[in-house]
């Protein structure tokens, strides 16, 4: 088949999640089961034209020179005549999109299915459930709004991703920023008790004001690359050398910094806030106050992954003029070092959160920032692989995470305890009460953990390690090493609280998956499991151990033909891979070792021999809007809190509005005014009323006195009038006579 034919497809891909949204808006709301059908056919269809598209190239030799690709005018300016084009919207199918669109739509497709026993189909509605609020064991009031959003979620991905330029990848990159929105914030009814916990409805706005800082810069970038090439499109210039050697030369505004280096940092910035990357990472451990389906899309298949994948497509103008061997770029040297950066700080906070689902989000942050930081390194493919085995496990934890929650919630509700069904502290002994949810969580686990050998995980991530061995890049192969232990044992720490030991509350006694609920859930969960495992197997190195394995390493050959220059092939090396084992199993173990048998109500082993350390884990270093909340009880600002929200309100409440708008602005128009006021009497008092208003009525007066004098020659006699005629008639006579003589 030539790729011309498939051009049409692809076009295609996006619409059917789009199309989902508009029918079940306008037409099936309300019907639950036909909107829940109408988003879940709707998103087959697109997983089917995207395996299929997939299944199509990657039986094309060399895929990569030859492409995919279609476009359409979409904005036409100026004229023909003085040549000027329009500016075009299309679609792009080369290695990397191919590889995206083998998980993208396998993800969504699974979450969608999860949704449906997540959200109680098949149950009547609770009484008490009101629109806003998380049911209480009925169905979703608002069920088919939900998948209205998670349609319009997916399409918004897929269209970045199939987009053969940036500013319709930024349509896609938008269109996810409005559905976080609406989905962080869909229990928008929701309050808790504690004043200082935050709500769906604010971290749904603390998500969309986040992103959209790092969006500002990465739109100033997309302008400001516009301005240079005339051309948005991704082989105009990404792929022509000429294009991306002259960005890499011409200087920019900023001295020393040429302009690919500039426009890489504004796009990069762009990353930082998607994705969650320092110092833009704390909306998305908030984020998980939307449901469990809504985290999972996020941090598995849209949102978080459109950052990192948005970096992996703008490579080789991140990384342009520069060689294996020489000094990295700014934008790569900024990449390697929030990445690493991000990667072991988001872990140690993880370490000691206990919350079931926001160990799982500063996780997600962590392991995004070894992706990033990948990239820094020059480390393309393990970027894209690790992004790739990321997406499979992180969807099974999180959908795991939900089904946890589901479970103990049923127990709850049957023991009435008032309890957070999301702490680990009230959960344990899960894994008899819930076997199927165990063993997949345990699987995903083991993935995140980079368990040796067996998970996808662990090819990843020595994939990572090994490239940072080779480029020389110590100090990134540390941090990520460390990140890898402390990912480990957070994640064994998860494990053994959630699943093992006794159960430390009724509630968790009485969880239980057999509940017909649950076999979505459990349908989700299982095929997520395998590719936990398995999504690891085409990137084991050619000569893994010396083995000679040939052309395994099916994932560096196909994605490397993305580039215009297909990266050196990797060369295996016994330091990173035991490096790997040593801190995996060892994170593991000694997890397992802490925590496989924690009593109700014992503290933490880690909180008395860290102490202080501990409660700064705990607390988030600190770094995070609101407050924090003291041993005492008490309530203390966080660091961006004192930092930029307080400072700010002192700016707009003192500064602005008492000093500058009262005091200042105020009293100079109340001096204007007075003056102004004071002029208009005197003028009032010295000209308008002598001059204008009394001199008229001096006027009439004097003619009112003049007529009053001569009315007395009106008496209505003829006689007098005749003789006064006479007298006048002699007078004129008298002066005439006069004059002439």
């Amino acid at each position: 088949m030539h790729l011309e034919t498939l051009a049409p497809l692809t076009w295609l891909i996006p619409l059917p999640p789009l199309l989902a949204f508009f029918l079940i808006v306008l037409f099936t709301n309300r019907n639950k089961a036909l909107s829940h059908t109408v988003a879940l056919v709707c998103m087959l269809t697109s997983w089917a034209l995207s395996w299929y598209l997939f299944f199509q190239v990657v039986r094309v030799e060399h895929f990569g020179h030859e492409v995919i690709e279609s476009a359409v005018n979409w904005l036409p300016f100026g004229s023909e005549e003085v040549g000027t084009e329009a500016l075009k919207m299309g679609v792009l199918v080369d290695p990397l999109t191919a590889i995206m669109l083998f998980f993208v739509p396998l993800c969504c497709v699974l979450i969608f299915v999860y949704s449906i026993g997540y959200h109680n189909f098949g149950k009547p509605r609770d009484a008490h459930d009101m629109p806003g609020n998380p049911p209480h064991g009925g169905i979703e009031p608002m069920y088919s709004r939900f998948f209205a959003f998670l349609s319009l979620f997916a399409c918004g991905m897929l269209t970045l991703v199939v987009a053969d330029n940036l500013l319709l990848m930024f349509v896609g990159w938008e269109i996810m920023g409005l559905c976080s929105y609406l989905l962080i914030g869909f229990w928008y009814a929701r309050e808790y008790p504690d004043q200082y916990q935050i709500t769906p409805r604010q971290a749904s706005v603390k998500a969309f004001l986040t992103t959209r800082v790092g969006d500002v810069f990465m739109m100033l970038g997309i302008v400001y690359l516009y301005t240079i090439t005339d051309t948005l499109s991704f082989r105009e210039i990404l792929y022509n050398e000429e294009v991306l050697h002259h960005l890499a030369e011409m200087p920019s505004v900023i001295v020393g910094l040429p302009a690919a280096g500039l426009i890489g940092l504004l796009l990069f910035t762009g990353t930082v806030g998607k994705s969650a990357q320092f110092p833009l990472h704390f909306w998305l451990p908030d984020a998980m106050e939307g449901p469990t389906p809504v985290s999972a899309m996020i941090h598995a298949a849209t949102m978080v992954s459109a950052g990192v994948y948005a970096m992996i497509r703008m490579y080789p103008l991140m990384s342009a003029g520069w060689h294996h061997g020489s000094p990295l770029t700014a934008p790569m040297a900024a990449m390697a070092f929030i990445g690493a950066f991000t990667a072991l700080f988001a872990a140690t906070i993880a370490v000691a959160q206990n919350d079931v689902k926001k160990v799982l989000a500063y996780s997600t942050i962590s392991q995004l920032g070894y992706m990033i930081a990948a990239l820094g390194i020059g480390a393309y493919v393990a970027a894209v692989f690790h992004l790739m085995t990321h997406a499979f496990f992180k969807a099974l934890l999180f959908l795991g995470s939900g089904s946890v929650i589901h479970g103990v919630e049923h127990g709850v509700h049957h023991t009435h305890d008032h309890i957070d069904p999301q702490d680990m502290r009230n959960m344990g002994g899960l894994k008899d009460r819930m076997p199927w949810t165990f063993w997949t969580f345990l699987i995903g686990g083991f993935a995140l953990s980079g368990f040796p050998f067996i998970t996808a995980g662990f090819w990843s991530k020595d994939a990572i390690l090994g490239g940072a061995f080779e480029a020389g890049q110590w100090v990134v192969f540390g941090t990520l090493a460390l990140s890898a232990l402390l990912t480990a044992f957070y994640t064994m720490r998860q494990i053994s609280l959630t699943f093992l030991g006794q159960p430390r509350t009724k509630a968790a006694a009485h969880a239980t998956e057999d509940d017909p609920i649950f076999y979505p859930i459990i349908l989700a969960l299982v095929p997520l499991a395998f590719f936990a495992i398995a999504a690891g197997w085409v990137g084991i190195p050619n000569d893994f151990l010396g083995l000679q394995l040939g052309e395994i390493n099916w994932i560096h050959e196909f994605v490397g033909g993305t580039l215009l220059e297909h990266p050196p092939a990797e060369v295996f090396n016994i330091i990173p891979l035991l490096t790997s084992i040593l801190v995996a199993g060892g994170g593991l173990l000694i997890g397992w070792w802490l925590y496989k048998d924690i009593k109700a109500n014992q503290a933490d082993p880690l909180e008395a021999p860290l102490g202080p350390v501990y409660t700064l884990l705990k607390n988030k270093y600190y770094f995070d809007t609101g407050k924090y909340k003291t041993a005492a009880g008490e309530y203390g600002d966080n660091l961006i809190q004192a930092l930029f929200v307080r400072p700010t309100v002192w700016l707009s409440e003192v500064f602005v509005s008492i000093w500058v708008d009262k005091n200042t602005i105020d009293s100079v128009l109340h001096g204007v005014s007075l003056f102004a006021l004071n002029l208009g009497t005197a003028f009032r008092t010295y000209f308008e009323k002598p001059v204008i208003n009394d001199s008229p009525d001096h006027l009439a007066n004097g003619v009112q006195r003049f007529g009053r004098s001569i009315r007395v020659i009106q008496t209505g006699r003829i006689q007098q009038y005749l003789v006064v005629i006479m007298v006048i008639v002699i007078a004129i006579g008298a002066t005439l006579f006069a004059v002439g003589r």
